[in-house]
């Protein structure tokens, strides 16, 4: 009987999984999240609906450049070796850049036509900074790769604002923020968890530099300016859905990062990651139900 082992053939899962579909739900909530902060009760939902269609597609198509042109580093770390591209199950060929492009072209002159060439703008940048700055300029050279690469987020706020009103207002400027603060120490998190293989590869993320104690120190700090900040847009008008999210989020999210620096382990690790997508999505959450669905009563 042979030891080698066979290659299972690829279902649609797995041709989904090459565009990181969970990535870029996140990516489109953060732009519903941003239209809905700058809720207008005369805007078109179509004009919102198509541009957070378009996003979620410009992500996907960012998520699937990343897989694309990091093939090699992929096939050496546990977490991603069963990537199709890095396992060879599909060749990173010229042709699947072709589609990853076009797909890109198609996400910006949807939320063009469907919003205004503000929100297209801001959709091509969200794609833009994950896929070259993040991937191709920053990854493999620099620990403020994930800072600089926060700004993915932030875009699609900004995308989903523009949607609404090409002038963009303070709550959905601070909100931006908030996403460009949350991806650091969302993503160090998981760096601490696998720390080991972005040493080996070279990969410098923040942890691998500093270590893991000092590392924990720097993602508390994020947490607590990030949940402080998340409190702003109450004072331009967003209600007591939105309030209670941010506030609940914020606190779960600080109470996780204090443990991880109490004790920086790859369990503690884990669970602050956790922690910020929850925050995350209770913040949007409170933003969409108060910007559209209390507001729609009031």
């Amino acid at each position: 009987m042979s030891d080698t082992a066979v290659a299972l053939p690829l279902g649609a899962r797995d041709y989904f999984g090459i565009f990181k579909p969970r990535i870029a739900t996140m990516i489109a909530l953060s732009a519903l999240g941003g239209a809905a902060i700058s809720a207008d009760p005369v805007v078109s939902p179509w004009a919102v609906v198509l541009t957070v269609v378009a996003v979620f597609l410009a992500a996907g198509s960012a998520g699937a450049f990343n897989q694309w042109a990091e093939a090699d580093l992929d096939a050496h770390m546990s977490r991603t070796s069963g990537r199709p591209f890095a396992s060879r199950q599909l060749v990173p060929g010229m042709g699947w850049l072709a589609g990853i492009l076009a797909l890109l072209a198609f996400a910006v002159g949807m939320a063009a036509i469907a919003a205004n060439a503000w929100a297209a703008f801001y959709t091509f940048m969200g794609a833009f900074t994950y896929a070259v700055v993040y991937t191709l300029w920053l990854k493999r050279r620099t620990w403020t790769n994930i800072v600089i690469g926060g700004a993915a987020g932030s875009f699609a706020v900004l995308a989903g604002a523009a949607a609404v009103a090409p002038h963009i207002g303070p709550e959905a400027i601070v909100l931006a923020i908030v996403l460009f603060l949350w991806t650091p120490p969302h993503f160090w998190s998981l760096a601490i968890a696998v720390e080991d293989e972005y040493r080996s590869n070279l990969v410098p993320m923040l942890p691998t530099l500093i270590g893991n104690r000092k590392c924990a120190w720097v993602i508390l700090a994020h947490t607590l300016t990030l949940s402080v900040l998340s409190l702003v847009p109450v004072a331009y008008g967003m209600g007591l859905v939105y309030f209670a999210g941010a506030l609940i989020g914020g606190a779960l999210f600080t109470s996780a990062s204090i443990a991880l620096v109490l004790q920086p382990t790859k369990q503690r690790a884990i669970k602050n990651f956790l922690a910020s997508l929850i925050q995350l999505l209770l913040l949007l959450s409170g933003a969409i139900i108060d910007g559209w669905l209390v507001g729609s009563f009031t």
